[in-house]
């Protein structure tokens, strides 16, 4: 098991709670736990929010629970499920470390039209050692689902130093499916989580989605629920607005350092759905220019980092991956700024492309000369094309490797 003190620098990286950050590490563990049980590995398809954040794109809310469709429903059952959970823990504890109590595994099964349902939730002592009061993850766990397009074996972004060397991969819903199941579950409960995702799977060029599949699998997930394909018009809607607003700060605040506003995801929706029913074009914008001369053969690690720099510059990756400006302190003033870039300069300086909110102007920023660096609340309108949040494979540089015989379900 990692140590508290790569928790902490994690968690100053991206401005966050200890215990979120040791939740997400414990994740990790949880998904390569399932991922090595022979059954469950096939048989249980990864999706929702934690999908989104540990398969996908990594500058993301972090989420808390894991929410899995199940192709096996007899697997739904009680007594498989403790006795299944109970070597599943011990395979995690025998490789990581993490005390997950077998005692206080539960399991709660309901039948429903169409299908079974279970709640689960396990109890963790993980880096951060608290033993009273122990945190707790939750699982959703269902049969009763549409599965319209084949799931997809996808690494899973655990960037600590106990990685294990062949990675962790686990069944996944595949990115089209998830977009259309985070459109369907908008329209159907509008909560504010949902609301969030679907803005940032739309704002996420490099994965290029395909738009017509996205929309086909949509329909079927609606009639499947017995529901309409919602339209721009029937989420517009004041009573849902009014929803949203009582519950935005309550459900997303604990999961991302600085909450944006919840107009900046509101007012998205028209552009998200004119794109998807083909009305509109997604923006194309040019990269930034920078005015030091650079080394086009750098690029930075995709998303989570340990910069080991005087500010946190994962911070500022947040930001750029929800259109927030940076108060930023240069040169003994702050100024406001647009992150679009992170760059190396010829003679190996690390250089981040902004432009200043007030003035429009360009800027180049030597991240050593940097003083601070502050997410602001304030939303901007990009002008350049974002090149701090590109989805891939995460790397944290190793702090306490573990060289420890690998094991098996037998």
């Amino acid at each position: 098991m990692i140590d508290k003190q790569e928790i902490s620098d994690l968690a100053r990286e991206l401005s966050l709670d200890l215990h979120v950050v040791e939740k997400d590490y414990v994740l990790g563990w949880l998904l390569a736990g399932i991922s090595a049980n022979p059954e469950l590995a096939q048989s249980w398809v990864f999706k929702g929010g934690t999908c989104l954040k540990k398969c996908y794109f990594e500058t993301y809310r972090f989420s808390e629970d894991l929410d899995f469709t199940v192709t096996d429903e007899s697997q739904l059952d009680e007594d498989y499920l403790l006795r299944t959970f109970r070597q599943v823990v011990e395979w995690i504890y025998d490789e990581s470390g993490i005390e997950i109590p077998a005692e206080k595994i539960r399991f709660k099964l309901s039948m429903l039209e169409g299908g079974r349902y279970a709640e689960g939730r396990v109890y963790y002592i993980g880096p951060l050692l608290q033993k009273r009061n122990l945190a707790r993850i939750k699982f959703d766990l269902t049969s009763k689902e549409k599965l319209v397009l084949p799931a997809q074996r996808r690494e899973v972004h655990h960037p600590y130093s106990d990685k294990p060397d062949a990675g962790i991969h686990v069944l996944s819903y595949c990115f089209e499916e998830v977009f259309a199941e985070k459109i369907r579950a908008l329209a159907e409960r509008e909560r504010p989580r949902d609301l969030y995702d679907v803005v940032h799977l739309y704002r996420h060029d490099e994965i290029r989605p395909d738009r017509n599949v996205v929309l086909s699998t949509l329909k079927e997930k609606c009639a499947f629920k017995g529901i309409s394909v919602p339209t721009s018009e029937s989420l517009l809607r004041q009573d849902a607005r009014l929803k949203l607003e009582a519950e935005w700060q309550d459900m997303l605040a604990h999961q991302l350092p600085v909450l944006p506003s919840l107009d900046q995801f509101w007012n998205e929706i028209p552009r998200v759905f004119g794109w998807l029913y083909g009305e509109t074009e997604k923006p194309v914008f040019a990269s930034i220019q920078s005015d030091v001369s650079v080394d086009v053969s750098w690029q930075p690690p995709a998303m989570v980092h340990a910069w080991r720099t005087a500010v946190p510059l994962e911070s500022v990756r947040f930001a750029a991956a929800n259109r927030l400006c940076v108060n930023l302190q240069y040169q003994n003033s702050w100024r406001l700024i647009e992150p679009y870039s992170l760059r190396r300069s010829t003679e190996g300086k690390l250089l981040l492309c902004a432009v200043r909110h007030d003035t429009g102007e360009t800027r180049t920023y030597r991240v050593d000369r940097i003083q601070g660096i502050e997410v602001s609340p304030t939303s901007f309108t990009p002008r350049y094309l974002i090149e701090l949040t590109p989805a891939g494979p995460l790397h944290v540089p190793p702090t306490a490797e573990r060289h420890r015989a690998k094991k098996s379900f037998r």
